[in-house]
């Protein structure tokens, strides 16, 4: 396995907007040779004519060889062309101006003709006069859904390209299109998105919205960066304009071939492509991990021995994260990002240990992917659980886990017959005597309630009713992540958050004095808890308070990010 690096967003001549029309295909490959890069693609605006011109220059050349006519000039240019495509992998491909003027990367192997790329080009509504304009503006073409079927049933890697900026389908910034924008980006013929932002750090970056903590994007997605660039070197008068090789991904791969980067484009093995660092030490993502903290998706664990329970605490994450929403679990480290990691002693025997107990202990049987990565020197393990489809997931065969936010839990009643009721192809979550079905794969209910009404925030929990038997206070809680409702909850019996929410409810009664209100949402109460920032919220409705307890950032949309703080990562 080694490290290569890749620009898979380059426009050549081929590109009626190119800033250098002058410019040879030879220059470009002197120039990605220059900067080190091992695989391009060339992906001019709904054409392939520039990687279709090189192509044909290059035939001509041979077939001048051939005939045993052909110059010394003409054979230098020869030799280099063979000299460099020695050393860079060049891959067809083309950037395609889906309908509403959104942008979609199609990359191929070099197998493919320039005929069946055209053909594609034709399917998804390219006239077939501006196969070879290069232009980004081409009518009424195909639609974003579409385009990414397509190009993926033609085997074609797919990327959303510059998503969090113009022309993106992340549509970063705008107040509306958030069913097309979840469909956009969670599609799942979608293998990657391109952003602008990539080595950018902090909870408001787009990467780290896309990392699979954000309830109406529970697909994590592979995010690369590329160049864009449509000149040889970035313009000194804009640094909007890139040149070739400005913004480079590092992919790890067996070999150099368009079919390795396929495969891992279709993985979900995240740790196999990180934007590269020229001028720094290479991207470490058990420290980003560790920056980015515990998450419903994300677990840490210092150790796994057996005595102390520690081994059994990630066997229990397993169990959580399957019966919810897959993660990843690392062990060698602890959550804490400034603490220097423990590592992991004996790693192929620790390795063994945790499979032969993940074997013996979660039935169904679960398939896991387990493996090692390096930080600050040391071993870490890295645990790779899928999202079940065969729950509820149990260890011991009676004991049921979930994951909720940051936290493993055992299972109530009420999720466990949620979790069944999902084997059996669907559930029916009652919110205030209101049926919402949540199929799999469709929004949580706070995303389909009626137009004009404001949508409750899409973490934490709330108490929807409260009855008291004998004394003793029953509460219904529901979580807001996917709207479950968990009723019969005591202050005893509540998990961490539940336990807050309860407290909060019966010791300190909501004053509207006191709230900040912005129209008829409110924040309560802004604190940090296990090193994530919360937020106590109300809204007023029909003449009532509905109090959200315990909301994280991710669940902030709308009115709501109001309230929110600003980036202190």
């Amino acid at each position: 396995m080694q490290w290569y690096r890749m620009d898979l967003h380059l426009h050549t001549p081929g590109s009626n907007d190119y800033q250098e029309p002058d410019a040879s295909y030879l220059d470009i490959l002197r120039q990605a040779d220059l900067r080190g890069l091992d695989i391009i693609a060339f992906t001019d605006h709904n054409t392939v004519g520039g990687y279709k011109a090189m192509m044909g220059e290059i035939a001509g050349l041979e077939y001048l060889e051939s005939l045993g006519r052909i110059q010394p000039d003409e054979k230098r240019t020869l030799d280099e062309y063979r000299r460099l495509l020695d050393k860079i992998l060049v891959l067809p491909g083309f950037e395609f101006t889906a309908t509403f003027g959104f942008h979609i990367l199609g990359i191929f192997s070099p197998q493919v003709s320039v005929r069946q790329l055209e053909h594609i080009l034709l399917s998804l509504n390219i006239p077939p006069s501006a196969l070879d304009e290069g232009s980004s503006i081409v009518g009424a073409s195909a639609d974003v859904l579409t385009a990414y079927r397509v190009i993926n049933q033609a085997g074609g890697i797919v990327i959303a390209a510059h998503a969090n900026s113009s022309h993106g389908v992340a549509m970063r910034g705008f107040d509306f299109g958030g069913q097309t924008k979840i469909a956009y980006t969670q599609d799942p013929h979608l293998h990657a998105l391109e952003l602008t932002d990539l080595d950018r750090k902090g909870r408001r970056s787009t990467a780290r919205f896309f990392d699979g903590t954000k309830p109406e994007y529970p697909r994590r997605m592979r995010c690369i960066q590329g160049s864009d660039a449509h000149r040889l070197l970035a313009d000194p008068r804009n640094q909007k304009y890139l040149g070739v090789g400005d913004r480079v991904t590092e992919v790890l791969l067996p070999r150099r071939s368009f079919e390795a980067l396929l495969e891992v484009f279709q993985s979900n093995d995240f740790a196999r492509t990180r934007p590269y660092r020229p001028s720094r030490d290479p991207y470490d993502h058990v420290q980003t991990a560790r920056e980015q903290g515990p998450s419903i998706v994300q677990a840490f664990h210092e150790g796994m021995t057996r005595r102390g329970g520690r081994l059994y605490a990630v066997i229990a994450d397993v169990c959580a994260m399957v019966n919810t929403n897959g993660g990843t679990i690392y062990v060698g480290v602890s959550a804490k990002a400034k603490e220097n990691p423990v590592g992991v002693q004996s790693v192929s025997d620790a390795i063994d240990a945790l499979r032969t107990e993940l074997e013996h202990k979660i039935t169904p049987p679960i398939e896991v992917d387990i493996d090692v990565l390096e930080t600050h020197g040391k071993p870490v393990i890295r645990i790779q659980v899928p999202r079940g489809d065969d729950p509820p997931y149990a260890i011991d065969d009676n004991k049921i886990y979930v994951r909720d936010e940051s936290e493993t839990n055992l299972a109530v009643r009420d999720e466990i017959v949620r979790l069944v009721a999902q084997n059996l192809g669907g559930g029916v979550t009652e919110v205030a005597g209101d049926k919402v079905v949540a199929a799999e794969g469709e929004p949580a209910p706070e995303q389909v309630q009626p137009t004009g009404k404001i949508d409750a925030p899409r973490t934490g929990v709330e108490i929807i009713g409260t009855e008291q038997r004998k004394g003793v206070k029953y509460h219904v809680m529901r979580d807001l992540r996917n709207g479950n409702v968990v009723k019969n909850v005591t202050r005893s019996s509540a998990r961490r958050l539940w336990h807050y929410a309860i407290t909060e409810k019966e010791k300190s009664p909501v004053d509207p004095d006191k709230v900040e209100w912005h129209g008829d949402v409110g924040l309560l109460k802004r604190y940090k808890r296990g090193g994530v920032i919360r937020y106590d919220l109300v809204q007023r409705e029909n003449g009532a308070l509905r109090v959200y307890y315990g909301v994280t950032d991710d669940g902030m949309h709308g009115p709501w990010q109001a309230f929110a703080t600003e980036d202190d990562d």
